[in-house]
């Protein structure tokens, strides 16, 4: 009989990493460009935090096949995702969290007037992502982004 560890559930990685006191990084807020930092990575997973001020945010996006889960620290994050040809907004409050599967494409921005702060997990390691235009209510390659490269 082999035994092996299961899998963490993502969205409590992500719990265990809300506070950012106990971040291996400052919390960070650039005006230029949302900021993220890596802040653990092992054999089943990466966890990252990013910061948002209002107006920033990511163009529609996949996570290169990785699963994944994030949670809004503080702040709110609107995330929007393709259904029937358009985008449909979902608000996530501090506390508010999020699963995904490795074929899930989404964008996110904060639309609020506060900074927002979120910690996401992948499973695997982000290698690449992928971005996406949405054209006549099909999703269109944009890009495909390397690891390294800024996401």
């Amino acid at each position: 009989m082999t035994h092996h560890r299961p899998e963490p559930d993502l969205q409590a990685v992500a719990a265990r990493w809300a506070d950012p006191a106990g971040w291996p990084v400052a919390l960070r807020f650039d005006p230029a460009e949302r900021w993220y930092a890596r802040l653990a990575v092992s054999d089943e997973h990466e966890v990252w935090a990013l910061s948002w001020l209002p107006g920033q945010g990511t163009d529609l996006h996949d996570h290169g096949g990785s699963s994944g889960a994030f949670r809004v620290v503080s702040g709110a994050l609107t995330e929007e995702t393709v259904s029937v040809g358009r985008l449909r907004p979902r608000l996530l409050s501090a506390g508010a969290g999020r699963r995904f599967g490795p074929r899930h494409v989404h964008q996110v921005t904060n639309r609020g007037v506060d900074p927002a702060v979120s910690v996401h997990v992948y499973r695997p390691a982000l290698l690449r992502m992928t971005r996406y235009h949405l054209l006549d209510g099909r999703l269109r390659v944009a890009e495909v982004a390397e690891a390294g490269r800024s996401w």
